[in-house]
């Protein structure tokens, strides 16, 4: 039962939602942009023979192809105008943050405030069209070559068709760059993690439908589906209290003198996420153990002889719950989360800016020293996250791979897909909660304004 206190919060919760005019048109600006993508998913792109492509696809699902097809809500499946989907965007920003940190230039750009942030996101666009055209063109290009019982994939290949493809997924990939930039702006969340976040549900429940069909079929057993469906919950659950947890750091902050007064030096924290990371290195990691496979797809066939058959035993030792595949997986993902964490936090950094303000770690000395403990805390806060992140990749995975469960499932109920739409859920409903506070603030302002006023004006009235 819901306590007294808990249902008087959710019915000022519901009451403020309902006068939160701005925080409401915000939703339905995202839900309609949300909307114009997944339209745009389902809009083919021309000269592509539909038959020929899926026979293909089929064939390459289980690879990489299947992973971008998850992220992209299907769009590469029917090879639409948003097959690119927002990946050449997360690319070029994940190579700009890298360049940060080697470049002194931009580095320099990162601390001159907003006006550097907006020309770095100038230069994160110019390269995000130069790696879609250069992955349009190869798309066109193997295409092209895509001969299948079907027929061509191309109907009619050729130049125009290389620059119409290239033009149409470039054209589509910016206007998703767009469309990311105007919900975080005008809507609510982060744009980009969004439209990511809406292809990934929107495989969801065929997914779901296809486990009952198999069950329904005799395929699987009706025990093993809602075994799945419990696995998925027990791994939501984790998620959801692994991205919460932090290592608070203890910040001191020395007495000061304000005029004739001594004022007392005040405490604080400085949180260190367990998973400072996010879902990058799932990602990163899958991507590159599922190029070979894919490559190898393409290329190899099960009647293959002679120097061919390395491929087929490639694919073999790298399919889904294969152990060379796992401890791959694994590393990779251990590795990228140390990676992308030195990337993204600096400890050198963090202890400048703590003496430059005059804070200081209890026990610690200001400068170098403060620099060495906030690197040891984060290393080994980083061993957790990368093991938490690791495991939560490869439960859902070990389940589909000892079960009769179909691989082709393994994308969109495995746990990258789990932890980035978890993640970007928490997230988007962090945000409606604080236009909900602010707008109750603001309310409360104006009721005191009005208050304040009252005398005045009664004595305005008066004279």
């Amino acid at each position: 039962m819901v306590s007294a206190a808990e249902q008087l919060a959710q019915n000022m919760n519901l009451s403020a939602f309902g006068k939160a005019e701005d925080l409401q048109r915000r939703i339905w600006f995202t839900l309609g942009a949300l909307l114009v993508y997944r339209l745009g998913t389902f809009i083919p792109i021309p000269g592509i023979n539909p038959e020929a492509f899926a026979e293909t696809f089929n064939r390459a699902s289980t690879g990489i192809l299947g992973l971008f097809n998850t992220f992209a809500g299907g769009a590469v499946e029917r090879m639409a105008i948003f097959a690119l989907n927002i990946m050449p965007y997360i690319s070029a920003s994940i190579i700009m943050q890298l360049m940060t940190s080697v470049n002194k230039q931009l580095e320099q750009l990162k601390k001159e405030g907003e006006q550097g942030r907006k020309t770095i996101n100038q230069y994160t666009r110019y390269l995000t069209v130069m790696l879609a055209t250069v992955q349009a063109y190869g798309i066109a290009i193997g295409l092209e070559g895509m001969q299948t019982q079907a027929g061509a994939v191309v109907m009619d290949p050729g130049w125009f068709f290389r620059i119409s493809t290239v033009i149409t997924l470039v054209g589509g990939t910016v206007f998703l760059m767009w469309l990311g930039e105007q919900v975080t702006q005008r809507g609510i969340g982060n744009g980009i993690s969004l439209i990511i976040f809406a292809g990934i549900v929107a495989g969801m429940p065929a997914a779901l439908v296809g486990l009952f069909e198999l069950s329904r079929q005799g395929s699987i057993s009706i025990m093993l589906v809602f075994g799945v469906l419990a696995l998925m919950a027990l791994v939501v659950l984790c998620i959801v209290f692994m991205e919460r947890a932090q290592r608070r750091l203890l910040i001191q902050y020395p007495k000061r003198q304000v005029g004739n007064q001594m004022m007392q030096g005040n405490a604080s924290h400085l949180p260190l996420k367990l998973n400072s990371a996010g879902v990058i290195p799932p990602i990163f990691a899958s991507s590159l153990l599922l190029m070979p496979t894919t490559a190898a797809q393409f290329t190899a066939s099960p009647d293959a002889t002679g120097s061919m058959q390395w491929l087929n035993y490639v694919v073999a030792l790298l399919g889904y719950g294969q152990p060379l595949h796992m401890a791959i997986y694994v590393g990779l993902i251990v590795f990228f989360a140390f990676f992308y964490t030195a990337v993204v936090f600096n400890p050198q950094e963090t202890a400048d800016n703590l003496r430059k303000y005059g804070g200081y770690i209890p026990g610690i000395r200001p400068g170098a020293k403060t620099a060495e403990y906030i690197d040891y805390v984060l290393t080994r806060i980083t061993v957790v996250g990368a093991l938490y992140l690791a495991a939560v990749c490869l439960l859902p995975e070990l389940m589909i791979a000892n079960t009769p469960v179909p691989s082709t499932f393994a994308a969109v109920l495995g746990g990258t897909s789990l932890l980035i739409a978890v993640s970007v859920t928490m997230d988007t409903v962090a945000q409606i909660q604080s236009h909900l506070l602010a707008h109750q603030y603001e309310g409360l302002i104006k009721k005191a304004q009005l208050k304040g006023a009252t005398p005045t004006s009664r004595r305005g009235r008066r004279r």
